[in-house]
């Protein structure tokens, strides 16, 4: 029988662990939180102290039993919960449930499930660390309290269902910032002068660099008409090379991963949402089934702000380093680096593999695609900590044309390729033929380049990870869970590219946060908190203090301005329907009674119309169409939904089909010539382009058409990689250079 019962959060963890133990241990999975604060009210006692008032969700209830039953038969209990604030508070509600004291509970942390990390923990159990406890029920109480009173504020001064929240509020006001700085974004034009060069046979590109010794700005040449002056000059001009410098450039490999750089590399190289990566690293960290070998895990913690790398990984990497690559590859001593997050609390490891030895190659066929591609970015960027630098021989020329004007022609070759044997990044080699100073080249062509200043872009989940990791919002924990929120209330969405932008209600909701609880939005603000937090765990400040000081003046401003804050009308969204009076859009308002159409004319054109049976702004229904439902006949009505308009059938609920609404191209289709081409959306959420007369024309394409017909076969063109224009038929090869490397459809104007 078993005499020490080990509890963890999840069964794969316990799955992973109980492999290592021997049959005096049990282990038992807690499925995550026990205890929590009440949904149904607000749980936080703020006349005694801020005590919350934890409660047992029913849907844990048997499995508590269960622990609890364990719990009396064992002699021992340990606790083996993620060694982070939010596993010591899991341990303490656990401990707190089953009736062991604070000081009598036994603690055990690892930083990775592996056989001789489980068994050195064994030989270290602690306390439960009540102060880190204390930092994470501070953070639980103070963000209750201000989602379950700033959110029903939200709802009587703007729309029901709305919330508010500490960290979710930050990250909203940043989307919604960065779409303003878009929308009043003017575009500037530039022009650039490049020129095609020639040693002998050899030919180079080289571009306008400079005007009587002073390098030109971006923006010098500013029109068509300017760009012809200067080309007047240069056309009949000798090309000679003035001076050619060398050098030699160094660059070292990036720190091992953390939980932001983690996030921040899936998304820009894998196409992964935060919230993706996160669930797959648990996996990864918790155990996968490998053939002949069980659940074994494969990566270390993976939250964490540290970028420390244990001595035992080191010495194991350079062992392999020198095995695999030879000694050339070799670091006379392990290469260390220093955590620069802002606000780094937990001593942790950096994320890396469990071992060295278990490279992505070995694993490509044991691995689901999404954990393979995972595991193979946090290897490879690990290994690469301990390989030398990279070595570039870089030229660059400075070619004179007898005018004011210079050129300059810059070319790059990896001498020594050193950590980038492993971990790739975006280089590419730039050769130049052999120039000395006095060379006299040959001109083979100039050509003027026309280029617009573009908008900020929108924040990618790896771009909005970082700027909350650089303001010191959040916590490793915190980055998906946040975007995540964002997105599920609908104050976010995505557009083609993935990237964020604010869903209708954003802006309103921002402008009254911003307005009115400006401390809720701050930056500053809200990263000083993540401090107190800290502090709190470091045994500096007690909790209960820190929530009064802040909840005190926060509880007197929102009384206030529900006085004095009258209620605002969310935006209007702007519908597909068109107005029978004057043949303008129409647009969703909100009365007294509720939402409904009014034409965006107004005050030109009155016209408006009820939204029949109009419970929820997130699915307004706005009109009915033409179409015909396919399943019953009837009309089928347009719908407003968190992801945009869709088309639903009119007899709801009593038939629920619904159906996206078509994105159309303007192109026909070229098998059917009845049909027209519309953006669709696979079942992996990839999209394609189709024919609207599916399934009687089944023509699809998965590369964007560009409405023009290939001159060599008359099949469609379309966009493809790197700004090139191709055939689509798979027997024709032609295809073209769009625009400035970029496709048409989005070349500079």
């Amino acid at each position: 029988m078993p005499h020490t019962l080990v509890i963890v959060e999840s069964p794969a963890k316990a799955k992973t662990i109980g492999k290592f133990l021997g049959r005096e241990y049990a282990v038992l999975s807690s499925f995550g939180h026990v205890r929590d604060l009440p949904k149904s009210k607000i749980g936080v006692d703020v006349e005694h102290d801020f005590a919350p008032q934890y409660v047992v969700p029913r849907t844990k209830a048997k499995q508590v039993k269960a622990l609890k039953d364990a719990a009396k038969k064992a002699d021992n209990v340990l606790f083996a919960t993620d060694e982070d604030r939010e596993g010591e508070a899991i341990s303490w509600h656990l401990a707190e449930i089953l009736g062991i004291p604070a000081e009598k509970a036994r603690r055990i942390t690892f930083h990775e499930i592996t056989k001789r990390a489980i068994e050195e923990a064994l030989t270290h159990p602690r306390a439960l660390d009540v102060k880190r406890v204390d930092a994470q029920q501070a953070r639980r109480v103070l963000d209750r309290l201000v989602g379950y009173e700033l959110s029903p504020f939200l709802w009587r001064k703007v729309q029901k269902g709305l919330s508010a929240g500490r960290v979710q509020s930050v990250a909203l006001r940043l989307v919604v910032e960065r779409e303003r700085e878009r929308e009043a974004f003017k575009p500037q034009e530039y022009w650039s002068i490049e020129a095609l060069l020639a040693k002998g046979a050899e030919e180079f590109g080289a571009r306008l660099h400079a005007k009587d010794g002073q390098a030109l700005d971006k923006l010098a040449i500013g029109s068509e008409a300017e760009a012809k002056e200067v080309l007047k000059t240069l056309e009949t001009a000798p090309y000679t090379v003035e001076d050619v410098a060398h050098k030699t450039l160094r660059r070292s490999p990036p720190p091992p991963f953390t939980t932001s750089t983690l996030q921040q590399d899936a998304n820009t190289k894998l196409g992964l949402s935060a919230k993706d990566t996160m669930r797959v690293a648990q996996d990864l960290y918790e155990g996968v089934d490998l053939p002949g070998e069980g659940s074994v895990a494969l990566i270390t913690y993976m939250r964490t702000d540290s970028v420390n790398l244990s001595n035992l990984f080191l010495e194991e990497a350079i062992g392999f380093i020198q095995a695999e690559f030879g000694t050339e590859y070799r670091l006379a001593e392990p290469r260390t680096y220093k955590t620069k997050s802002k606000g780094a609390q937990e001593a942790h490891e950096a994320i890396r593999p469990t071992d060295v030895r278990r490279t992505p190659t070995s694993l490509k066929d044991a691995l689901d695609h999404k954990l393979w591609k995972v595991y193979d970015l946090v290897w490879r960027r690990a290994v690469a900590t301990q390989l030398p630098e990279a070595v570039f021989d870089a030229t660059t020329v400075d070619i004179g044309t007898g005018t004011p004007y210079t050129f300059r022609a810059t070319g790059s070759v990896i001498r020594f390729d050193g950590y980038l044997k492993v971990y790739e990044e975006k280089r590419k080699e730039t050769l130049l033929p052999p120039l000395e100073k006095g060379d006299v080249l040959g001109l083979r062509n100039l050509e003027p380049k026309q280029h617009a200043t573009e908008p900020p872009p929108r924040y990618s989940d790896a771009t909005l990870v970082k700027t909350l990791e650089e303001h010191g919002i959040g916590r490793p924990s915190t980055y998906a869970p946040t975007i995540a929120t964002i997105i599920d209330r609908g104050y976010a969405e995505r557009d083609d590219g993935k990237r964020l932008k604010p869903g209708p209600i954003a802006p309103t909701v921002n402008d009254i946060l911003v307005e009115h609880f400006p401390s809720i939005v701050d930056f500053d603000f809200t990263a000083k908190m993540e401090e107190k937090f800290d502090d709190i765990a470091e045994g500096k400040e007690e909790w209960v203090p820190v929530i009064r000081d802040f909840y005190g003046p926060f509880h007197q401003t929102l009384e206030e301005k529900e006085k004095t804050v009258a209620r605002t009308k969310p935006d209007d969204i702007l519908t597909d329907i068109v107005c029978d009076k004057c043949g303008q859009l129409m647009v969703v308002k909100h009365g007294r009674f509720g939402p409904f159409l009014a034409c965006s004319g107004y005050p030109e054109c009155k016209n408006s119309k009820p939204l029949k049976d109009q419970k929820d702004l997130s699915h307004p229904e706005v009109l009915t169409t033409d179409e015909v439902c396919p399943d019953c006949q009837a009309p089928m009505g347009i719908k407003q939904g968190r992801f945009g308009m869709f088309l639903s059938c009119s007899r709801y609920p009593d038939c629920k089909t619904i159906k996206s609404i078509d994105k159309k191209l303007g192109i026909p289709c070229p098998d059917c010539g009845a049909g027209e081409l519309v953006e669709k959306r696979s079942r992996q959420k990839r999209n394609f382009y189709g024919c609207n007369r599916y399934p009687t024309c089944k023509f699809a394409l998965w590369q964007k058409p560009t409405g023009e017909k290939c001159p060599s076969c008359q099949s469609l063109l379309t966009f493809a990689a790197k700004g090139m224009i191709k055939c689509s038929s798979k027997t024709c090869a032609f295809e073209k250079q769009g625009e400035e490397g970029k496709p048409m459809e989005q070349a500079d104007v």
